[in-house]
């Protein structure tokens, strides 16, 4: 393999849970709720599917079923999404459902999973290509940069920015292009397998890790570096052109 393809959410990184996501919004817009009523607050959100990277809703009410499908197609309609059914939800201020969508893109609301920093480093040393491509309505750079885990990765194809979401074969055939990788040599690591499997179409081996949380899956990365041998040595630079 001369090139890896990565998703984001629940496989390089792990979203806060949801009552550390409220606790963090309401922080932000100076407002406090006793531990009951944030505890029970919370669990509705979670409920709902409202914190983007975590469970999925567990119903969909009318006006977001109709975004759902295509919400990681545009900015806007992921945030129409998701604030959609944040605000199912009753909270102390009409304001918090933007500051909670707001607060889940923040660096500080996703952790790397252990082995993240370690697979991606040892695969920029064997001289192998590295891609995130994912499913998602906001720019996951500055994600990467606050975990000091961008010199790792050439280049980002993010749904958004394209208009096209897995699996549609066409955004991993967009990464493979900047790569200049030829997508047989490609293997695609994710947690989801319709989204991911996508890339199958292309050629690609793909490779599937539990989205679990981050305590919990130590190790989950490291069997990628038995599937990629020693490509040729990189000069570190890549193909940075989205950066």
């Amino acid at each position: 393999m001369t090139a890896v393809l990565f998703d984001f959410s629940g496989t390089l990184f792990r979203v806060e849970s949801t009552e550390s996501w409220l606790r963090g919004a309401l922080a932000e817009a100076g407002m406090e709720l006793g531990e009951t009523e944030l505890a029970e607050t919370a669990q509705a959100l979670e409920a709902m599917g409202a914190l983007a990277g975590g469970i999925d809703p567990s119903w969909l009410p009318e006006d977001v079923a109709s975004v759902w499908g295509v919400r990681d197609k545009s900015a806007e309609l992921h945030r129409a999404a998701y604030t959609g059914l944040s605000r199912q939800v009753q909270l102390p201020d009409d304001r918090l459902h933007d500051i909670l969508y707001d607060r889940h893109m923040a660096p500080a609301a996703w952790v790397p999973y252990p082995d993240t920093a370690e697979v991606l480093r040892t695969l920029r040393e064997r001289g192998v290509g590295v891609g995130v491509v994912s499913n998602v309505g906001w720019d996951i750079r500055p994600v990467f940069r606050e975990h000091g885990l961008d010199p790792y990765v050439d280049t980002y194809v993010l749904s958004y920015e394209h208009g096209v979401q897995k699996p549609d074969p066409r955004l991993f055939a967009v990464a493979c292009a900047a790569l200049d990788a030829d997508p047989r040599d490609v293997v695609m690591v994710g947690d989801n397998r319709r989204a991911d499997g996508g890339a199958a179409a292309l050629g690609c081996a793909v490779h599937f890790v539990d989205h679990l949380p981050a305590a919990q899956r130590p190790d989950g990365l490291r069997p990628v570096l038995d599937l990629v041998g020693t490509a040729a040595p990189s000069n570190g630079s890549g193909p940075r052109t989205d950066k």
